[in-house]
């Protein structure tokens, strides 16, 4: 116990001042001489990343042009001490030193608990039970997820009861997105939840793998819900992904969304179909994927709402690298090329051309709040192009990362936020224990 004591004493000497021209890694050897002093009980977590972006008419009127540095710093422990027990926790300190006015909760945290979670495992079946405060990604995101991007990422209060063999993973789940108080603790606010069943299915059939689910989003009030009444949203969703011949991939999601919003009855839906393949120019492997997806709008004056619910997905990069846009009331087409020049760098192209669904709706951003809306429609529905570049370089566990975009205005955005024309520029680094 002693020499587990100076060793996580070592650890923490260690990470203060971490050398990335150093042979060896001082703080991986730290954390891995804790480990095996442990007897493989305890894992160490630590992650510093350091991001310098501008912003120029992203938020489409509201503080148009910003330059922000952005730090985030997280430490944590896992502990196994017998097999069918696990206890996790891991803090956080996000801030935007720079920024002057009070920085928004997307941007600022001060040290607060990002994750504390206990996992209880039968020796005996394949049941799990965990509960607590965790990071949580279901699927591809696009419902369920923790946006890594965002300074302040996104983490759940939840409790999961999960049986899994290597035919299916059965999921009867609730969570609760914890709302960020950048300088308060972040207590459990569970008047916005989502609860329901997940379930995997791999390799059913020629490599087709299915996820099915079926969740209810309850918010009032004390959750946020601004508007008359509260929110009741039932989503019943599959996902089916898997290989196709040529070294194709592919995958397909639908949901159909039924419930209330606010007073009114929802009838929704949205739905996405992605492929890949991998190709070779000259010598550089290459990656070519191509997606379209939608998500349904109301048509305004209309006695139902046809809003889709995004649920808490993970955004990013889903409607292009400057996360203007959520999963609400869109028709979008994404292409992403992937080369990789080396073994540690890769660089990507990214392109994104959206409509509005209908075009009396509003546009909603990612987070989705409206950003602008034309309730006649003479406007159009064509919301823009965006044309991304960034590239990211791997040096032992330090990721290095930088990026362009630039967003050309299609007709509604034109006619209803004129002189907003996005561009956005970041550099970035990240070290991460692995």
């Amino acid at each position: 116990m002693r020499q587990a004591i100076r060793l996580a004493c070592l650890f923490a000497l260690s990470s203060a001042a971490p050398s990335i021209f150093a042979q060896a890694d001082p703080m991986q050897k730290g954390a891995d001489l804790l480990n095996r002093a442990t007897g493989h009980k305890v894992v160490m977590r630590f992650e510093e990343r350091t991001r310098w972006e501008e912003k120029y008419g992203v938020k489409f009127g509201d503080g148009t042009n910003e330059q922000d540095m952005l730090s985030r710093l997280r430490i944590g422990m896992q502990y196994q001490p017998v097999s069918w027990l696990t206890l996790s926790a891991l803090g956080q300190d996000a801030r935007a030193p720079f920024y002057g006015k009070p920085a928004s909760s997307s941007l600022r945290d001060s040290m607060d608990l990002e994750e504390a979670w206990m996992g209880i495992a039968s020796e005996h079946t394949r049941l799990n039970f965990s509960f607590g405060r965790r990071m949580l990604n279901y699927g591809e995101t696009r419902v369920i997820g923790s946006p890594q991007w965002s300074n302040t990422s996104r983490t759940y209060d939840y409790g999961r009861l999960e049986y899994a063999s290597k035919k299916m993973m059965l999921a009867a789940l609730m969570v609760s997105p914890e709302k960020v108080q950048p300088d308060d603790f972040n207590n459990p606010n569970l008047g916005n939840r989502f609860w329901g069943a997940y379930m995997v299915f791999p390799k059913l059939w020629r490599g087709m793998s299915v996820d099915a689910y079926a969740l209810r989003h309850s918010q009032n009030k004390i959750g946020g819900w601004s508007g008359a009444g509260t929110l009741g949203t039932n989503s019943f969703g599959a996902r089916f992904y898997g290989p196709l011949p040529e070294k194709f991939t592919y995958s397909l999601e639908f949901i159909g969304q039924g419930g209330h919003m606010g007073v009114k009855d929802q009838r929704a839906f949205a739905w996405f179909a992605a492929v890949e393949r991998p190709v070779t120019m000259g010598r550089f492997p290459v990656s070519l994927s191509a997606e379209y997806k939608g998500a349904s709008g109301s048509d305004y004056g209309a006695s139902a709402s046809g809003t889709f619910d995004q649920l808490t997905p993970a955004n990013h990069d889903k409607f292009g690298h400057m996360d203007l846009f959520g999963w609400q009331n869109l028709k979008t087409f994404k292409s992403l090329e992937k080369v990789k020049l080396t073994r540690a760098l890769t660089f990507n192209v990214m392109y994104t051309d959206e409509y509005l669904y209908s075009a009396t709706d509003a546009l909603y951003a990612s987070s989705g709040s409206s950003q602008a809306v034309d309730h006649t429609g003479i406007a159009g529905t064509h919301v823009g192009q965006e044309l991304d570049g960034f590239a990211t370089y791997k040096w032992g566990r330090h990721t290095f990362l930088a990026g362009v975009g630039h967003f050309f205005r299609g007709g509604f955005v034109q006619t209803t936020t004129p002189g907003i024309n996005p561009r956005y520029f970041y550099v970035a680094q990240q070290y991460t224990l692995k």
